[in-house]
């Protein structure tokens, strides 16, 4: 086969970085160091391209990363799926909790409160639904009385009308024993 030494330097280029991201490789899986093609291609002193345009060292490097990690001298091995499931899990629980704590802060002050009330001597809160339905019953009474009253008004408002039509005809009949209308 007849190749030219440029051709021939390439390939010797490239299988010494290959070489080289697998030493990489091998050592992360040894020391349990992260495994991403950044993490990789700087150790292995690579482009981050050599490794994108070589598939089988990148299957290999998301191989190595999907596999539970090994760290020397520790007994249980994970998976970095696992890790990442339990860190959701933990951030989840977080919330949760957070939540719980601002509940518990609310019904605490509002403990306090009723306990600063009755400890003033004020006395202590009247039961709010008590109060409730007596302002209901008052507002109902509110409405009743005006109602009421509107209608007195309407038959104060007549008497007065049949009043004034009364005094205006009595003042305008002449009557039979009223001398100063009648002069014969």
């Amino acid at each position: 086969m007849n190749t030219t030494p440029m051709a021939q330097g390439r390939r010797a280029d490239s299988a010494r970085r290959r070489q080289r991201v697998i030493k990489a490789l091998n050592e992360a899986t040894k020391n349990g160091t992260e495994f991403s093609v950044a993490a990789i291609a700087r150790s292995a002193r690579v482009d981050r391209s050599f490794l994108y345009r070589h598939r089988d060292l990148l299957a290999q490097i998301h191989a190595a990363a999907s596999e539970p990690l090994s760290r020397p001298g520790t007994a249980p091995q994970v998976s970095r799926a696992s890790l990442q499931a339990d860190l959701a899990n933990a951030q989840g629980r977080a919330v949760r909790q957070a939540a719980r704590i601002y509940q518990l802060e609310n019904k605490l002050s509002e403990l306090l409160g009723e306990q600063a009330w009755r400890q003033s001597g004020l006395g202590a809160p009247d039961d709010i639904e008590q109060l409730k339905r007596r302002i209901t019953a008052l507002e109902q009474r509110t409405v009743d009385l005006t109602r009421q009253l509107e209608e007195r008004q309407q038959e104060l408002d007549a008497a007065r009308a049949a009043n004034r039509e009364l005094i205006t005809r009595l003042n305008t009949t002449p009557h039979p024993h009223d001398t100063t209308h009648s002069r014969t």
